[in-house]
């Protein structure tokens, strides 16, 4: 008889044992789970992106394809056009790059060539080295058209990312990011952001008009800035060819104008003093 409790209790056991494993295993797997970094939110990266936009961006240490160290004040006395990307990217980051190439160059043509600085920073620190960015703009074809390809160290790339508004993150695939091309004014201060792997050209072209024949330097003459002034309202952008073009018929139109104005001015004065 006391033989039977003890079966009764080892069946039991046997019973319940495999279930309270069973019960254990769910728990392990959620801390697991919570302890992973949460996914890319492409809302919250958007909103830190604009949240950037008048930003003092720091004179943050780079490295060049020559090995040679830069700071990002070397840019400074123009604008800059600043993309972040990662040389492993065989897909996104290439066809970004290469679509911004066509909206710059467009942006040039417009400017002129020396109006404004491009550079492009490889933020997987690990891998984008010197000789990778070297080699990444070769593929794009960039490698001849005065842009800075540069790499960045772990301990300045947190920064620039934080004073830019770029999120990224580690994937499967690489990197989640936002795709945004980042504007800097001549001060150092983020002017505006352009986003997407294909943009249209005024998103990117029209800013830099903004701050690039928008503004008056103290050195500038009088004659200088008007003629900054005109040629900031009559560029004009042509959607047919994607392209801008300097709108003769809307100076035309104010010559004409101003001529009317003071030929009718002068009548108006010589008949008072004919009276």
């Amino acid at each position: 008889m006391r033989l039977l409790p003890l079966i009764c209790g080892f069946l039991l056991h046997l019973v319940f044992l495999p279930a309270a494993y069973a019960g254990i295993q769910p728990i392990v797997e959620t801390v697991a789970v919570h302890s992973e970094k949460p996914p890319f939110d492409y809302d919250t990266a958007l909103g830190i992106s604009q949240a950037a936009i008048g930003n003092q961006v720091g004179n943050h240490a780079l490295i060049n394809v020559d090995g040679n160290p830069v700071k990002l004040a070397d840019f400074g006395g123009r604008p800059l056009v600043l993309s972040m990307v990662y040389t492993s990217c065989y897909q996104i980051c290439p066809m970004t790059t290469r679509h911004l190439s066509k909206i710059v160059q467009k942006a040039r043509e417009a400017l002129g060539d020396d109006s404004f600085s491009v550079a492009v920073v490889g933020f997987d620190t690990q891998v984008d080295t010197p000789e990778a960015m070297q080699y990444f703009a070769n593929k794009q074809g960039i490698s001849d058209k005065g842009w800075n390809l540069l790499s960045i160290t772990e301990a300045d790339v947190g920064a620039l990312s934080k004073d830019i508004g770029f999120q990224y993150f580690p994937s499967s695939n690489g990197f989640d990011h936002l795709i945004q091309a980042t504007i800097i004014d001549a001060e150092g201060k983020l002017y505006r952001q352009v986003y997407g792997q294909v943009f249209e050209t005024p998103l990117l072209v029209d800013p830099l008009i903004e701050l690039v024949l928008g503004r008056t330097p103290p050195e500038r003459s009088l004659l200088t800035d008007l003629t900054r002034k005109i040629k900031l309202f009559c560029t004009t952008y042509d959607p047919v060819r994607d392209g801008y073009y300097f709108d003769y018929s809307l100076f035309l139109g104010i010559l004409i104008g101003g001529s009317i104005i003071i030929f009718t001015g002068t009548i108006v004065i010589r008949g008072f003093r004919n009276t």
